[in-house]
């Protein structure tokens, strides 16, 4: 905690992303963060735009679990503006991983909106760590649909999860399919 103007100033930091599925990449990401911080709120949203594997309640409970170690994180569901979520948790800085160019382009576009939408609204780029720069949720759904191991990108509540949703998954598709061929 830091003085400012004689109170004290929590830095609250935003780290909002889909989880869909919290990957071992989210989990370094909010470890880092953790440490930078006071208190980092990771903001799972909720995109009626989007197809998620798990509900937004599911991925909320799924990243508590993944995140109860650390005392200085909690977890909301959100939807709506980041700038709008940032202002009613008192944050002053959104964090976010950036794997490489094409993350950072997005990322940075991203950072300077959310600077117009909420004046002071900072962003933090933190490299994701080299042995984890492969991870991205897209793909572990992918592998996970296909019948692959998830194993080391994900832990193994989650990649029990996976199995289990991607099972399901593929069920839907068999059966959705059924009267096409």
């Amino acid at each position: 905690m830091s003085e400012r103007e004689g109170k004290v100033w929590r830095r609250i930091a935003l780290v909002p992303g889909s989880f869909d599925p919290v990957t071992l990449g989210h989990l370094d990401l909010v470890i880092r963060a953790s440490s930078l911080f006071d208190e980092v709120v990771v903001a799972v949203l909720e995109n009626a735009s989007k197809q998620p594997w798990f509900s937004a309640a599911g991925r909320v409970l799924m990243v508590q679990r993944e995140m109860a170690a650390l005392k200085n994180v909690r977890v909301v569901r959100f939807s709506g503006l980041l700038a709008d979520l940032a202002a009613q948790h008192g944050a002053e800085v959104v964090v976010r991983g950036v794997r490489g160019g094409s993350d950072l382009e997005y990322e940075t576009l991203m950072a300077r909106m959310n600077a117009h939408l909420r004046p002071g609204l900072d962003t933090v780029f933190l490299p994701s760590s080299p042995q984890l720069t492969h991870i991205a949720s897209r793909l572990v759904r992918e592998i996970a649909y296909l019948g692959g191991s998830v194993q080391g990108l994900v832990s193994e509540k989650v990649a029990m999860a996976m199995e289990t949703r991607a099972e399901e998954k593929r069920a839907e598709h068999a059966f959705t399919n059924r009267g096409a061929e």
